[in-house]
């Protein structure tokens, strides 16, 4: 019963590894078209701060499936999900949450809340760091 629950669990990893390598494929093709797009409609070769903030948004989305496949991958490997590997990605993900915010829309107390989150992620990938 052991040996097929495990096989389960492989066959749902690499399905999961799959799905998550068409993913990242199909969103790399989506930016490249978006990026085309945007500097060929006029004024040519010139990006408004809109459009560079969605590049930059869908350019990090795509880091962070890479990251996560890498997750799924080594999970795939060695049956343990690398903490600093989560680390990272959460790290980018809020990176991208950062970098598209926009600052006039939220109330103070996201702010407040996204900072914190940034301030645990740093503390959490110092004393990962130091314990190696």
């Amino acid at each position: 019963m052991l040996d097929l629950l495990k096989k389960f669990e492989k066959a749902v990893t690499v399905t999961l590894v799959v799905m998550m390598a068409v993913v990242v494929l199909l969103a790399t093709i989506e930016l490249g078209w978006i990026i085309v797009k945007d500097v060929i409609t006029p004024p040519v070769m010139l990006l408004e701060i809109n459009e560079l903030l969605d590049i930059f948004g869908l350019f990090l989305l795509v880091l962070i499936g890479v990251e996560l496949l890498e997750t799924i991958k080594a999970y795939l490997k060695e049956n343990v999900v690398h903490f600093e590997v989560v680390l990272t990605v959460a790290m980018i993900a809020i990176a991208r949450k950062v970098i598209t915010l926009d600052v006039k829309e939220l109330p103070s107390m996201s702010l407040v809340g996204i900072a914190a989150i940034i301030v645990a992620l740093a503390v959490a990938k110092y004393f990962y760091r130091r314990e190696k």
